[in-house]
């Protein structure tokens, strides 16, 4: 009989946070990321909050979350709901916050085992 249970997967954690940097389990990382609880992150391409276009939000479609938490930089910032026109269309929730505080949700989201995808812009 076994006494213990698996160990689940190791979950993409923010562990620091910065204006400059994100953390995601002690790797640093100094440009705009797109994270999820499982797999890799990955860059997303965004510069600059003024830069953001319909493209950069219709990519998140293929990771297939249930929600969105968008870090909007350093201080909370929304994007044109013309931007967010393919999020909606496929039914994929969207809240925008600054990014210390969408590290945080997110954070908590994921541990609560929900699908959450962290789109976090580094300026």
């Amino acid at each position: 009989m076994k006494l213990q249970p698996d160990p689940k997967e190791a979950l993409n954690t923010v562990t620091r946070y910065d204006a400059q940097y994100i953390e995601i389990n002690e790797i640093r990382f100094n440009q705009s990321i797109m994270v999820m609880p499982l797999g890799a992150v990955e860059a997303w391409s965004v510069k600059s909050f003024d830069d953001l276009s319909r493209h950069d939000f219709s990519k998140i479609i293929e990771k297939k979350p249930a929600l969105v938490i968008f870090g909007s930089g350093q201080r909370i910032r929304f994007p044109a709901p013309s931007l967010l026109q393919d999020l909606i269309q496929t039914r994929i929730g969207f809240e925008t916050m600054d990014t210390q505080a969408a590290c945080r949700t997110y954070n908590i989201l994921m541990s609560e085992g929900r699908l959450v995808l962290g789109a976090f812009l580094i300026e």
